[in-house]
């Protein structure tokens, strides 16, 4: 039953027209967990104090605010804010060697904490659970299901970072001829596909030449934006 139910957004992720279908699997996966974040569920004792305890980063703080759940998000900055005051007062009351002639400064606790802080995000954590399980899917469907692995061999490739994820997954799952396979399949995605947006945005570049004014857009008009995907995995 598990298998089929991560198989449907794998399928339907590589049947979309998109320049990097793990992107897409990320991006349902991330908006699913900000309307999470923002919905019931911040009311449950259990879900705030992992919202207290873990907070967000940067990018997806943005996206919670930008549900416009007011009073939701006002109540989980309220208590993570209070989280965070009491963990800071309590390891500030710890004591802290000064240097010495022979002996480092030790580092005061509260900076340990700020960076466990700033590398934990209740969004990003529930992602990566799921996310995990897609890219096994992708693996597990190359090799047992035909009909996917010709959506594989068709597909537009992968932005940079999930081309290195699926090739580093695929030398650690499989061996002989299956694992050449694979790399070789998805090397030659990446690189024709990274090469075909490149030459789209070159084309994009000499647009604004005016040699070029009566020459028709061909596929540049959107280049700037599926280079952001390939590059920098941005949809």
């Amino acid at each position: 039953m598990k298998e089929k139910i991560y198989t449907i957004p794998v399928n339907d992720a590589f049947d979309k027209d998109c320049e990097c279908p793990l992107c897409a699997m990320y991006q349902e996966l991330e908006n699913n967990a900000v309307e999470y974040t923002m919905g019931p569920s911040y009311m449950e004792d259990d879900i705030r104090a992992e919202t207290d305890k873990m907070g967000f980063c940067r990018k997806h703080l943005k996206k919670i605010y930008a549900v416009e759940n007011r009073l939701g998000f006002a109540l989980v900055m309220k208590t993570h804010m209070d989280k965070v005051i009491n963990e800071i007062e309590k390891r500030n009351e710890q004591p802290v060697k000064a240097k010495t002639l022979f002996k480092k400064a030790e580092t005061p606790s509260a900076c340990d904490y700020i960076k466990e802080l700033e590398q934990s995000c209740f969004v990003c954590n529930r992602i990566q659970n799921t996310f995990e399980r897609y890219v096994d899917t992708v693996l597990h469907l190359y090799q047992s299901d035909v009909a996917f692995k010709e959506k594989y061999l068709h597909s537009k490739g992968f932005c940079t970072a999930h081309y290195g994820m699926l090739i580093e997954r695929g030398a650690q799952k499989f061996s002989g001829s299956t694992a050449e396979n694979f790399r070789v399949d998805t090397d030659r995605l990446y690189l024709e596909n990274m090469k075909r947006v490149r030459d789209d945005v070159a084309w994009f570049i000499n647009k604004f030449d005016h040699k070029y004014a009566d020459e028709p857009w061909k596929n540049a008009k959107d280049s700037l934006t599926r280079a952001m995907t390939k590059d920098n995995s941005i949809l």
